[in-house]
């Protein structure tokens, strides 16, 4: 059988010449929706956890009171259901759920992201509050005693700091969102791990098909962790920064 190579890597050469283009097009795909899935999660994880982390002030209203509480609840629902079942199940119900109910024809790809997006934000909103509350409550107080109301000191004081402690985590979540998008094929979605199975077809080679795909997957992660690491150093400043003392200052 002339052309039929018979080594492992003879396999893995073919099949990448012949689908290399479905690859990197599956590949691209998955940095879309990992990207915009973790700008999203992270939108809507900052949003729960203010809700979550917001005081009931003993002064307000009844009816404010009624407001937070019921508000607390249906976002603590939310992330109950998001953390409690798999995203591989939250993109069937979705999916085909929305489509079977309310008649919504939604795009794959962008299902994909929506899907994404949700479970990103389940997770991250119990960071962000932790994060809220691991903040020194002086600063609370200090901000309240200079006449700042709560969004105020949310948006100035506390949000910035938690942000801050949260950018591992956010890294770490989207370098996870590159490999959970994997669990979007039950959609359709043509990522990284649909065109594998897609060009498994051809000659059966499953082995050296996922292979390529799992280096792949790899090099994404490898070098999406190396560039967090990069910004962690660089919003830390420089390491050999020196000190003022009182008597240089009084001088300037």
């Amino acid at each position: 059988m002339n052309g039929i190579p018979e080594t492992f890597f003879g396999w893995v050469s073919l099949i990448f010449s012949e689908y290399g283009d479905m690859f990197i097009k599956g590949m691209w795909s998955t940095l879309f929706i990992a990207a915009l899935g973790t700008i999203f999660g992270c939108v809507i994880g900052f949003l729960v956890g203010i809700i979550q982390s917001t005081p009931i002030e003993s002064g307000s209203s009844l009816m404010l009171k009624g407001v937070i509480r019921l508000t607390k609840l249906m976002v603590s629902i939310y992330v109950e259901i998001f953390r409690g079942t798999p995203m591989m199940v939250q993109a069937m119900v979705i999916y085909y759920g929305s489509m079977q109910v309310f008649g919504w024809n939604i795009i794959p790809i962008y299902a994909g992201v929506l899907i994404l997006s949700l479970n990103t934000g389940a997770y991250m909103a119990e960071s962000v509050r932790g994060g809220i509350v691991s903040i020194d409550p002086g600063q609370t107080e200090g901000a309240k005693a200079m006449g700042m109301t709560h969004v105020q000191t949310m948006l100035y004081v506390i949000l910035p700091q938690a942000f801050r402690n949260l950018i591992p985590q956010i890294g770490n979540g989207f370098v996870s969102a590159i490999k959970d998008t994997s669990v979007l094929n039950v959609i359709s979605v043509t990522e990284l791990y649909f065109m594998g199975r897609t060009a498994c077809g051809t000659y059966f080679r499953y082995f050296e098909v996922f292979f390529i795909i799992s280096m792949i997957y790899l090099i994404l992660t490898f070098i999406s962790s190396r560039l967090l690491i990069l910004l962690e150093k660089k919003l830390d400043g420089e390491s050999d920064y020196e000190l003022i003392a009182e008597d240089e200052i009084g001088a300037v």
